[in-house]
């Protein structure tokens, strides 16, 4: 932990308030633009999406998992296919302890994603092992990749097809980066619900009207 120490909370509230808009300021957008046009487009045909994060970067993908999944539509059966790699303890386990801690995101992948898909990698470091693992996996797959990282960037960042960096040396304003830009992304998409929806619409009636030519 990189904070400065103040006698006062309010001293340091404060100090941590302008770190954090410092943060965001400096943010390079374009890659957030690209990464919000690829996620509506596995919106409209069904690719899946998945999260992956250690410690807090890990409840960190579970809370935008969820996020993408409901609230950016809050209708039955609309939302992205998206899946946290970080949440499901029994699988999580599992690999660590047959294969290494190394493989808990990768091995995941390798049985989940298809090509087309999207990763999404949370790291403050951008050195996790498991980490630059799913990039590899990701890779291989054909999946594109993207890395929201703190600090240098660590080897995700020349690993990752598009990396998000935020240009600070504290891991809580890190995580807190990620959350931020994770919910830019979730109201810009909650703004296109109506078009999507539409369009899913669209496609479930020429599904049943296709059934219903095929069993007359």
């Amino acid at each position: 932990m990189n904070a400065p120490a103040f006698q006062q909370p309010t001293a340091l509230f404060g100090d941590y308030s302008e770190r954090l808009s410092a943060a965001l300021r400096e943010i390079d957008w374009a890659p957030v633009e690209r990464l919000a046009h690829d996620l509506l487009g596995c919106w409209h045909t069904g690719r899946q999406v998945f999260f992956c994060g250690n410690g807090g970067s890990g409840g960190n993908a579970n809370h935008l998992a969820n996020d993408f999944l409901y609230p950016l539509s809050k209708t039955a059966g609309s939302g992205i296919r998206v899946h946290s790699l970080s949440a499901n303890p029994a699988a999580i386990t599992c690999l660590a302890n047959d294969e290494g801690y190394d493989q808990i995101f990768s091995m995941q992948l390798a049985v989940m994603a298809r090509e087309g898909d999207v990763l999404i990698a949370l790291s403050g470091s951008g050195n996790s092992p498991n980490i630059l693992a799913a990039l590899e996996e990701a890779k291989a797959i054909g999946m594109t990749s993207y890395a929201m990282l703190g600090f240098e960037g660590g080897k995700a960042k020349a690993l990752a097809d598009i990396p998000i960096h935020f240009r600070v040396d504290d891991m809580q304003i890190a995580e807190d980066a990620q959350m931020i830009v994770g919910h830019m992304l979730l109201q810009w998409l909650y703004g296109q619900r109506e078009d999507v929806n539409t369009l899913k619409q669209q496609a479930a009636d020429l599904r049943r009207t296709w059934r219903r030519m095929k069993n007359t």
